[in-house]
């Protein structure tokens, strides 16, 4: 879920043709629960190979990123290390809800309520360490780079593009902003044409851009501020202030000195957690400096040996992603040497 402020941060909508040359830090595991939720069956069923085993997320991360290397976009993959001690609340709830979600989803699809079903379907979609397991996998086959985190794959993400190694975070989350990431791209993995839910109506979701400069000056707050904000709205490791959302959030961090003069006045004792603790995951994250970002050329044959022969792909559709991969690097390849030389 993430912080939800989205009320009051400025964004700016671009083709994803105008990322080109861009090298994005993804968080793989943001991306690989929205290719659960929207790569389905018309009710609800995830995608399986021969064996019964999902391919949803396989499925997803192979396209979208041959889509990406086509585009001139360069993807690096964050994965997620251990969650800190106060989203460990947040885990069991999302846990919980999901056991909830794929009740409600059987009880639609046996009493014919298809639309229901799928709605339902979608919220009950679980990344376990094998998809994981298989995701990095995927990315070693494509050549594509992917970094380990110790802790959030989010301040993880955020800490690359501080280092200059990527132009932004991938996520649909703005918890990137809070984890201090100068630049945030949304809605990467569910670009295209997408079906309102519960409507027979389609509507064109593009990337937004968004600014962690722009927005603390668009707000006139400081990163603390904002920070100060996400837990009083909530965030994935406290529930935030019943009554308070982003914009009277905003109002109120605008009425104090600092965010430490904020969580000691009447509101610290309706937080259920040390709203200090929450503060320090974001302002001071557990992150390395310590990993390697290295492109190598992809192997066609581990693609399809690992897609097709194993999970059951179209040989003719893999074929296909593997010529707009190839064919994308080689552009890239082009337009660096004429970049060189020129």
């Amino acid at each position: 879920m993430g912080v939800q402020i989205s009320d009051i941060v400025p964004a700016d909508e671009v083709l994803l043709e105008e990322l080109r040359g861009k090298t994005i830090a993804i968080d793989a595991m943001n991306f690989l629960y929205q290719f659960l939720s929207i790569i389905r069956q018309r009710d609800g069923e995830l995608l399986r190979d021969s064996k019964g085993r999902i391919t949803s997320h396989l499925s997803g991360l192979f396209y979208r990123t041959a889509n990406f290397i086509e585009l001139g976009i360069k993807p690096i993959y964050v994965f997620d290390g251990a969650p800190p001690i106060l989203k460990l609340k947040t885990v069991e709830e999302r846990k919980m809800a999901r056991i909830d979600a794929e009740r409600e989803w059987k009880r639609a699809l046996e009493e014919g309520r298809i639309e229901e079903a799928r709605k339902f379907a979608q919220r009950a979609g679980r990344v376990d360490e094998e998809m994981i397991r298989q995701a990095k996998t995927l990315l070693d086959y494509m050549g594509i780079p992917w970094v380990q985190a110790p802790g959030e794959g989010e301040a993880q993400a955020a800490r690359i593009v501080q280092r200059g190694d990527a132009w932004a975070v991938g996520s649909q989350d703005y918890d990137a902003l809070l984890f201090g990431a100068p630049r945030l791209v949304r809605n990467l993995a569910i670009t295209g044409k997408r079906k309102l839910p519960g409507k027979d109506v389609y509507i064109d979701v593009k990337p937004e851009i968004v600014e962690l400069e722009r927005t603390l000056k668009t707000l006139g707050i400081t990163r603390e501020q904002l920070v100060g904000i996400g837990i009083l709205v909530g965030t994935d490791y406290n529930e935030g202030i019943k009554g308070i959302g982003p914009k009277k959030a905003l109002a109120l961090v605008k009425q104090y000195a600092s965010l430490s003069e904020l969580l000691q006045t009447e509101f610290a004792e309706k937080f259920e957690v040390d709203p200090f603790k929450v503060a320090e995951i974001f302002l001071k994250p557990e992150v390395t400096d310590d990993y390697e970002i290295r492109e190598k050329k992809p192997n066609p044959d581990k693609i399809k040996e690992f897609l097709c022969e194993e999970h059951d792909f179209s040989e003719d559709r893999v074929e296909k992603g593997i010529e707009k991969i190839t064919k994308g690097l080689e552009k890239s390849t082009q337009t660096s040497l004429e970049r060189w030389f020129s």
